[in-house]
């Protein structure tokens, strides 16, 4: 989305002295931009049969950057003043040195809308927002005696984000942001057991605040509690794992997503480094990172930078195509940029970050896949995770797990856990399924201490040859 205006904020500073300011701490530069934002947010939480906490947040302000070569300098302030301007820009300034780089090309202009500009928060007063809660909270412990405990969310967020560039021009994104959450705590026989779930994305909160959007999320953050109730300690050892479609993709994520992107491989930390038009997956792997899918958690319509978002090929047919990029790493790599520089927010310089990152279908049966298992694990659903960069080398908590035995699925396991390392296990995939499914709105991504929101997904995947972590031998 471009906008040619400075309107929001020229009660504080008009846009002429702002990019007189802008144009002086970039002189000699290779890029920059001043990254101007406003952000509202909501959160409600309904915990055990009362409202445990109700908060509501504004804040503004603004980044500026200079960028020559490898060096970057940022400074940001919640002060949107010339004063405050000029202060950054001297901080800025000093990454610039005595200049002599030529500004790059400015990002191209779009006007695609991928989502609305309505405030979701909107979409409902404040004690139907409450009175929502306690519905759910009853209707969830409702359905089952052994439901002991209830949490109910929901939250809703609007960012406007402004970006002035040295050449003049003002591009801007107005992004929404809805989610409604339930977690369910089950206890029998003295043993507890809970189960999540929730989604949302860029849309307004309507939508996800009627029984029958939030009534199907009830039934299933218990039906996931029951199923961890019933548990058998999962065995450790190496077996071939099948991982259901949708948000099982958060290990594809983690485990190979950040291995891919710009900066990890321009500074060759990464295991992906230097294998541009290798082999790194098995035949059939093709791996996507997609900003512009409308109205999704992860998509943006155009990057911290202003760069319009893309849908880029990263793996193809089990080859390496391509990286994420920001505008320094790709301009560093001789590449153009891919609409992938992103920011947690104007206190926070951009850097090369996933969007919705997702495997296309293959041609197997889900159902054949299962079939041919002969003794495995079936993981439908995964917790917290970590990745080594360097390696590839994985740690995932299956949160939903079973053991497969001769094509059967068996009794659930609790403490599964999944080790391996990226490039092997990509090369290990010998199914892919018809099912291709994006998580339902519930991702966040962390990296250097920023966090943004982005989408995941995959059909159902055979690996063979993971390392599970169990509690039983």
């Amino acid at each position: 989305m471009s906008q040619d205006r400075f309107a929001p904020f020229e009660t504080q500073i008009d846009e002429a002295s702002a990019l007189a300011i802008l144009r002086a701490a970039t002189a000699g530069a290779d890029d920059g931009e001043l990254f101007l934002e406003r952000m509202r947010s909501e959160s409600l939480v309904f915990d055990d049969g009362r409202v445990k906490t109700a908060s509501y947040d504004a804040s503004e302000g603004f980044g500026l950057r200079a960028v020559r070569g490898e060096v970057t300098g940022y400074a940001h302030a919640t002060e949107i003043s010339e004063a405050a301007l000029k202060r950054a820009a001297e901080t800025a300034r000093l990454a610039v040195g005595d200049g002599g780089g030529v500004m790059a090309a400015p990002p191209a202009r779009t006007n695609r809308h991928l989502y609305g500009a309505a405030d979701p928060m909107a979409d409902a007063a404040f004690g139907a927002k409450i009175e929502i809660l306690r519905e759910i909270d009853a209707f969830t412990r409702d359905l089952d005696p052994r439901v002991v405990q209830v949490t109910a969310t929901v939250a809703a967020s609007l960012q406007e984000v402004f970006i002035l560039r040295p050449e003049g021009g003002v591009l801007s994104d107005i992004r929404p942001m809805a989610r409604v959450n339930v977690s369910v705590i089950v206890e029998e026989n003295g043993r507890r057991e809970s189960g999540t779930n929730g989604g949302g994305g860029r849309i307004g909160l309507a939508g996800l605040i009627v029984p029958g959007h939030w009534q199907p999320i009830a039934r299933e953050a218990l039906r996931i509690a029951l199923v961890n109730l019933s548990a058998e300690p999962a065995p450790a050892g190496a077996f071939d794992v099948v991982l259901g479609p949708g948000w099982p993709g958060v290990m594809l994520h983690e485990a190979v997503g950040h291995g891919l992107e710009g900066d990890f491989n321009r500074k060759k930390s990464s295991a992906f480094s230097g294998r541009i038009g290798q082999q790194v997956a098995a035949r059939g792997v093709t791996v996507l990172d997609d900003g512009t899918i409308p109205d999704r958690r992860g998509s943006i319509s155009i990057d911290d930078e202003g760069t319009p978002s893309h849908r880029t090929v990263l793996i193809e047919d089990g080859v390496l195509v391509g990286y994420m990029q920001d505008r320094q790493n790709a301009r560093l790599m001789g590449v153009a940029p891919t609409g992938n520089g992103r920011r947690e927010g104007h206190a926070h310089p951009p850097m090369p970050r996933m969007t919705n990152t997702y495997m296309l279908a293959g041609t197997a049966d889900p159902a054949a896949i299962l079939a041919d298992l002969k003794d495995g694990i079936y993981a439908v659903g995964f917790g917290g995770g970590q990745v080594d960069i360097t390696n590839g080398k994985f740690v995932f908590n299956c949160t939903e797990a079973y053991r497969v035995k001769n094509g059967r699925v068996g009794a659930a396991l609790r403490g599964a856990t999944l080790i391996g390392d990226g490039p092997a296990a990509m090369k290990q995939i010998r199914a892919i399924g018809n099912d291709l499914a994006l998580d339902p709105g519930i991702g966040n991504c962390g990296k250097a201490g920023q966090w943004v929101p982005v989408g995941v997904g995959q059909p159902t995947l055979l690996i063979g040859g993971l390392t599970v972590g169990g509690s039983a031998a």
